[in-house]
């Protein structure tokens, strides 16, 4: 997949309080737009220390009109600074690869830049898969902003 669309956002929390939200995933449809449940089913047991007890793969139900789609992700950790991921399994999406990428932004600031690639089963021209990108980026990073900074 070539072509990724991303958007970023000033959090004002170190990365870790930001990633702990990030890897929260039965907290998302409380927060994350659209997403009715975000089940874990599978998480990194032993291995790598910067996966260790997270999410491995993630089932996903999302209802925002007018998708309605269910999906399983499979997630890459890097510590507090990056996560990763792609489509394991899809209805309507055919492909999905995307990621958190955090830096400091300066007085326990963090900037949470949001990187998004998809394909989905029915024709769409470019510029209007772009724009559904951008609509769910810019979506997924309000909501993130507002739960780290909430404290919830």
């Amino acid at each position: 997949m070539a072509e990724q669309t991303s958007s970023s956002i000033v959090v004002d929390a170190p990365a870790a309080d930001v990633m702990a939200v990030i890897a929260d995933f039965p907290a998302y449809p409380d927060w994350a737009k659209g997403v009715t449940v975000a089940e874990v089913r599978s998480s990194y047991d032993a291995g790598d220390p910067q996966q260790r007890g997270r999410a491995r793969e993630v089932f996903f139900a999302l209802d925002v009109s007018p998708i309605k789609d269910e999906y399983t992700l499979a997630y890459d950790w890097s510590g507090d600074d990056q996560v990763t991921w792609t489509l394991v399994e899809g209805k309507m999406l055919k492909a999905l690869e995307g990621a958190y990428v955090l830096r400091p932004a300066g007085a326990g600031a963090t900037e949470v830049t949001y990187r998004l690639a998809l394909d989905v089963n029915i024709p769409l021209i470019g510029m209007l898969k772009r724009k559904g990108e951008k609509i769910l980026i810019d979506t997924a990073l309000k909501g993130l902003k507002k739960r780290v900074e909430s404290g919830a």
